[in-house]
C-alpha cells in the first residue's frame, strides 16, 4: 500500500522544514498486468538501454516480445516486484530517524519516484505540489538515489526525468517566462558506494550466510559479488559505475578482514551487444565445473529484493548450479543497520549545504548529451539557494 503523506504548510521560502525526501529507483511492476508498461518504459530509455536511432521502433518491439516471458517470472516470485513495498518502508523508517536527529529540517516527508513503474516521477512531483511544496510556496526536497553506485544509466536517467518534470511543472516550461519564485529547492544525494553503514549492512549479511556452512569449510567459500551489468558502449564513454561498484566490494572485503577469496561479476545482460562481464551465471557454472561448489552470491548494487535477486539469482543462477553449497546473502530490505545508514547519509547531506557531490558536476569523457549537461547545471546551481 502506498504511503500517505499528510499535507504540509510552507509559510515562507526561508523555512528549514518540512523537507521532502524522495527515494529514486528504477521500480518494478507490482502486478503481472503492469509488466508490459514497465518494459515499454524501460526499453524506451536510451540512458539505460541505448538502441541507437531506431530506439522508438526497436524498444516497443522488444518489450512486446518479452512481456509474456517476464510476466511468468514475476508470477514465480509472487505476482509482482516487492521493490515498492521495500522502498516505501525504508524511506518512511529513515524519515522517522531524521525527525529525531535533525529537528531543524523536520518534519521529513517520504516519497518514492520510480523511473519505469508506479509511482512514476511525474506522479511524485504532482503529489509534492499537492502536499504544499513549491508552487510559489518554496520548500526543500532531496532526491536520494537508491543506487549506491552512480551510473548515467540509472541515477543519471532518474535525474534527467526529475529535471524534465521540474521544468514542466515548475520551471520555465510551466510559466513560459523566467524561473518562478517559490519553486522547490532541490539537492541530490547522488552516490554513496563506500559509506560505512552500507558496508556494515552488507558485511553482516555476508557473515550470516557464511555461518550456515560447516566451520571447517567456511574459509574456503568463495564470495561472488553480483551487480547489474552495463553495455560496454556506456562503460567506454567513461561511466563511473564499474569503479564505484568495485569500491563497494573492496570496502566490504576490508570490513570482513579479507576472510575469503572473492570476485566481482555482472548480471542481467539484455540483447546481443557487448556488456560488462564476466556474467554471474557463467561465473557460477565455471566455478562449479572446477569443483568450487561453496559459493555465496552477494547482490552488491541493489538495496532491496526484486526480480534480479528473487528470480534471476535464486531461481535461475542458483537452481541451475545444482549444488546446495551455492547460496545467496540476504538483501538489505528491512535491515536496521541499513536504514540507520540511510538516515546518517541524509543527515550529513542536509547539514552540508551542498546541492550534490563534486563528482556529479563532471560529465563523462565521451558524453555528448545536451540534456545531461543542462540537468547537471541545474542541480549544481541549486547550491546557490541552499543555506546551512
Amino acid at each position: 500500500m502506498a504511503t500517505v503523506v499528510p499535507p504540509v504548510t510552507q509559510n515562507s521560502t526561508s523555512s528549514r522544514g518540512p523537507t521532502a525526501m524522495v527515494f529514486m529507483n528504477m521500480g518494478g511492476p507490482s502486478t503481472t498486468d503492469e509488466v508490459g508498461s514497465f518494459l515499454s518504459r524501460l526499453f524506451a530509455d536510451a540512458d539505460l538501454i541505448p538502441l541507437g536511432r531506431l530506439q522508438s521502433y526497436i524498444g516497443p518491439l522488444i518489450s512486446r516480445r518479452r512481456t509474456p516471458k517476464i510476466q511468468k517470472q514475476y508470477a514465480a516470485i509472487g505476482g509482482g516486484s516487492p521493490i515498492r513495498k521495500w522502498s516505501e518502508y525504508q524511506s518512511s523508517e529513515m524519515c522517522k530517524i531524521l525527525d529525531r536527529i535533525s529537528p531543524e529540517t523536520a518534519p521529513h516527508k517520504p516519497y518514492v519516484a520510480f523511473r519505469y513503474a508506479d509511482p512514476l516521477t511525474e506522479e511524485m512531483y504532482t503529489q509534492l505540489l499537492e502536499d504544499g511544496f513549491g508552487g510559489g510556496k518554496g520548500g526543500r526536497a532531496v532526491a536520494f538515489t537508491q543506487y549506491p553506485q552512480y551510473s548515467c544509466s540509472t541515477t543519471g536517467s532518474s535525474l534527467n526525468e526529475l529535471w524534465k518534470w521540474r521544468n514542466r511543472l515548475e520551471g520555465k516550461s510551466a510559466t513560459g517566462g523566467p524561473e518562478p519564485a517559490g519553486a522547490i529547492t532541490w539537492s541530490v544525494i547522488d552516490r554513496w558506494p563506500v559509506h560505512s553503514g552500507l558496508v556494515e549492512a552488507f558485511a553482516r549479511n555476508v557473515e550470516a550466510q557464511l555461518a550456515t556452512y560447516p566451520e571447517e569449510r567456511r574459509k574456503d567459500v568463495v564470495l561472488l559479488f553480483s551487480a547489474h551489468s552495463l553495455p560496454m558502449s556506456v562503460v567506454n564513454r567513461g561511466d563511473t559505475y564499474p569503479a564505484e561498484v568495485a569500491a563497494t566490494v573492496y570496502a566490504v572485503m576490508q570490513r570482513l578482514g579479507f576472510s575469503n577469496s572473492y570476485r566481482l561479476c555482472w548480471q542481467s545482460q539484455v540483447g546481443p551487444s557487448a556488456w560488462l562481464g564476466a556474467q554471474t551465471s557463467d561465473t557460477v557454472q565455471e566455478y562449479v565445473k572446477k569443483g568450487q561448489t561453496d559459493l555465496v552470491l552477494i547482490p552488491i548494487a541493489f538495496t532491496s529484493d526484486h526480480i534480479e535477486t528473487l528470480f534471476e539469482l535464486d531461481q535461475e543462477v542458483i537452481h541451475e548450479a545444482g549444488h546446495p553449497g551455492v547460496k545467496r546473502a540476504q538483501s538489505l530490505n528491512d535491515s536496521p543497520v541499513f536504514i540507520q545508514a540511510l538516515a546518517d547519509i541524509a543527515f550529513a547531506h542536509l547539514r552540508s549545504g551542498e546541492s550534490c557531490s563534486r563528482q556529479m558536476g563532471l560529465r563523462c569523457q565521451g558524453c555528448k548529451s545536451e540534456r545531461c549537461l543542462e540537468q547537471k547545471r541545474f542541480f549544481v546551481g541549486q547550491s546557490n539557494l541552499l543555506s546551512v
